[in-house]
């Protein structure tokens, strides 16, 4: 756990990072998976860092998960398996994505013909190879062909193409935010959809090797869609009030905490913070009235708006008030874009100086 007095000497607003809590949050999931046999790509939209990413792959991933392929180009290495979890499409993102094939193993994920062929010019110029995975909607409403019956086309067009791979299929269920005792039935219908896929493609001479899902709060329910043979939960790594809220998490589980100072009690029942939303990011809460984070020292308290550089703090229902010029830690809602807010963090190794990590792939957003 972070303690406010490691802190005292810090300037704010500042990201810092708990080592301990980092390694603990990646091992249970290791352990999880390693019990149910489903392996872990984690991921590393979350942390964008390189040094987390090792940490992963050294707990038993098998590789990573990023959203764009700039973010594989700043946190990979050579003989990686990565996956770029979104569709090629655009100015340059299957050419740097064909570039990349040539020392590690590339993938990426597909939901139309125009995807797989400007993957497949791009890898042959290139000469490279680049595995796909066919995207199937399971609920989002994001990404993905409507139904089992729309992959077949892609797979095909895919399995018949030089320099690509049909790799297998890949899935979000990031419409599952019940609790996790109750998530079974939601899941069962995800696997449903799987099964039906996979038996159509069967039928016509064709194999899924991967199946790749999962997300944080279906995490530790992976082993309910038995048919998903990997899971690319991101943001399980840090944890923030978007999985507590809802109980994927613990408030001691956040290994990610934002460390502001309080600058201004001019207004009766109010404190401001310098922590704004070019540090905390807007993202709503998970739960109504939750406001834009949690104050760890003021449970009581709720940061009821945000402008760039100011965090107003109500403090109405506190024992006690924040006093001018006191460090708080807050616990951002959504810790994937407050990582990506912050040109570098801090990580805390408990006992040991407080180090300055460059966030690798902050930006990548191409």
């Amino acid at each position: 756990m972070i303690l406010i007095d490691e802190l005292a000497q810090l300037a704010t607003p500042a990201l810092v990072i708990d080592a301990a809590q980092t390694r603990a949050n990646v091992h249970r999931l290791a352990e999880y998976a390693a019990a149910h046999r489903i392996r872990i790509r984690p991921h590393t939209k979350t942390h964008k860092l390189r040094r987390v990413a090792h940490m992963q792959l050294a707990a038993g991933a098998i590789g990573i998960a990023v959203a764009k392929v700039t973010e594989a180009e700043a946190i990979s290495d050579p003989e990686q398996d990565v996956f770029v979890a979104y569709p090629p499409v655009g100015e340059g993102r299957a050419d740097r994505l064909a570039a990349l094939a040539h020392d590690r193993t590339m993938r990426a994920a597909v939901d139309s013909l125009v995807a797989i062929e400007q993957t497949a010019a791009a890898a042959k110029a290139a000469g490279a190879t680049i595995g796909l995975l066919v995207d199937l909607d399971v609920g989002l409403g994001r990404t993905g062909v409507p139904s089992p019956a729309d992959t077949l086309p892609l797979a095909q067009a895919i399995d018949r193409a030089s320099n690509l791979r049909l790799d297998g299929l890949m899935i979000y269920p990031g419409q599952v935010w019940s609790k996790p005792n109750e998530q079974a039935a939601e899941l069962k219908a995800v696997d449903d959809l799987i099964v039906e896929t996979l038996a159509l493609w069967e039928k016509h001479g064709l194999r899924a090797a991967i199946v790749s899902g999962g997300s944080t709060p279906t995490a530790y329910q992976t082993h309910l869609t038995p048919h998903v043979t990997e899971m690319r939960p991101g943001t399980y790594v840090f944890n923030d009030m978007n999985t507590v809220r809802p109980g994927f998490a613990t408030i001691e589980d956040c290994a990610a905490r934002v460390v502001a100072t309080v600058i201004s009690d001019a207004v009766p029942g109010q404190v401001v913070v310098d922590a704004g939303s070019k540090t905390l990011a807007r993202d709503a809460s998970s739960v109504p009235d939750g406001g834009f984070g949690h104050v760890v020292e003021y449970p009581q308290a709720r940061i009821k708006q945000l402008s760039e550089e100011h965090g107003q703090i109500d403090v109405r229902a506190c024992d006690r008030r924040p006093k001018l010029g006191e460090h708080v830690t807050i616990i951002p809602n959504h810790i994937c874009p407050c990582v990506n807010l912050h040109a570098a963090v801090w990580w805390l190794e408990h006992g040991q100086p407080l180090e300055r990590l460059t966030v690798d792939a902050r930006g990548c957003i191409r």
